[in-house]
């Protein structure tokens, strides 16, 4: 078997994870919950071998694949910035939630459906940035900065076997993952009523709420990873590292979402 030429992901194949098998601030927990659901559904998903006109999945084609889906949403993402097209965030996300939900329950590896997702979050992203970016400079670039962060921690700490995918860890995050889409759609309900949860107010509760939240999306790139691993292993068709790309997009978008969200109110007057 192949290893990659980068060196981030070069023993991701043979790492020891346990491998077994409007956008305010009430209404924005639409996007951070679709995101969350479609992370949460995206790690559920099987991979057959690649048959005898097919090459099998190396770790090169996820990190290619990968690269290639990150770059479209953040070139996708910059341009709406830039342009000050504000406006586009909520549909972009609307047609990426029903993207994803197309690429999750069909089980589709087709690249179009794939880039069509990263390029709609990429404008999604991009507009709630900007104006989040407006409110407090800096922000997006902070973000971005603590999602790369993050997702750099946790491969390093996936490949030296610190954490390991087991199924009592796949258990409990999953069970987590529910219990984090529940709690947010709770509050995005009760805001539509007027009733303030405290979980997106910014205060304490929020904080905590918010951290917590980030560490479930956080660990969740541990099952992508393990993912990767167990494609790779299974001998799955090349075409499969694109499903695996757009499960690790569609962590990094909930993540970035998050991390944004503590930003600003850890930067509240």
């Amino acid at each position: 078997m192949r290893t990659s030429s980068n060196p981030a992901f070069r023993h991701l194949s043979s790492g020891q994870g346990g491998g077994y098998a409007t956008f305010d601030r009430q209404g924005g927990g639409l996007m951070g919950g679709g995101a969350a659901y479609a992370d949460a559904r995206a790690s559920q998903v099987g991979y057959g071998r690649a048959g005898s006109g097919e090459r099998p999945i190396t770790i090169d084609d996820v990190v290619q694949k990968t690269a290639i889906t990150a770059g479209v949403a953040l070139v996708a993402g910059v341009l709406t910035a830039v342009s000050g097209a504000y406006f586009l965030a909520l549909p972009a996300f609307i047609v990426g939630f029903v993207v994803s939900l197309i690429v999750i329950f069909k089980q589709s590896s087709n690249p179009a459906l794939v880039l069509t997702y990263s390029v709609a979050m990429g404008v999604a992203l991009g507009g709630v940035s900007g104006l989040f970016n407006d409110i407090y400079p800096g922000i997006a670039l902070q973000a971005i900065i603590g999602t790369a962060g993050v997702f750099v921690g946790m491969l390093v700490l996936y490949k030296t076997g610190a954490v390991k995918v087991t199924p009592k860890f796949t258990k409990w995050l999953m069970g987590a993952l529910i219990g984090v889409v529940v709690l947010m759609l709770f509050n995005l309900v009760m805001s539509l009523f007027g009733v303030n949860t405290g979980l997106r107010d910014g205060g304490p509760i929020a904080i905590i709420f918010s951290l917590v939240v980030i560490g479930v999306a956080a660990f969740s790139l541990m099952l992508d990873f393990d993912q990767a691993t167990q494609a790779i292993r299974a001998g799955a068709p090349a075409k499969f590292a694109w499903y695996i790309s757009f499960g690790l997009m569609t962590t990094l978008v909930w993540l970035y979402i998050e991390i944004l969200r503590l930003l600003s109110y850890l930067r509240q007057d």
